[in-house]
């Protein structure tokens, strides 16, 4: 059965998250050490968390279809294909399609809100 489940902001803090030590990354699969993160839902192939990463570059290869919603910050998006850069800032919401490439700049810490179906 599909049940509700209720997560409040202050179980986002910093001290709740997994830091990225052991090289895993849920999002971008990337093997920063800037990166916290918390998967709080993680049946068949769709994960739902919260992520965070100081100020740097991530790359991204062959990332999973996502979706972020981001609560604080402010970070470009990168498209390595194409070229095409977007600033994204505290409310906006981005769909990264499935294999894509590129880079995240994170210009001031993010924290953001991401589903991935894998």
């Amino acid at each position: 059965p599909i049940r509700v489940q209720v997560d409040h902001y202050h179980e986002f803090g910093p001290e709740k998250l997994t830091s990225n030590v052991g090289g895993y990354d849920p999002l971008y699969r990337s093997e920063s050490f800037n990166i916290s993160y918390n998967t709080f839902y993680d049946v068949g192939p769709t994960k739902v968390g919260v992520w965070t990463a100081g100020v740097g570059s991530i790359s991204v290869q062959n990332a999973p279809k996502s979706f972020f919603h981001l609560l604080e910050g402010t970070l470009y998006v990168n498209n390595d294909v194409t070229g095409e850069a977007k600033r994204c800032v505290a409310g906006d919401t981005v769909m990264l399609p499935e294999s894509w490439c590129g880079h995240i700049d994170v210009i001031e810490p993010v924290k953001k809100l991401y589903t991935v179906v894998e």
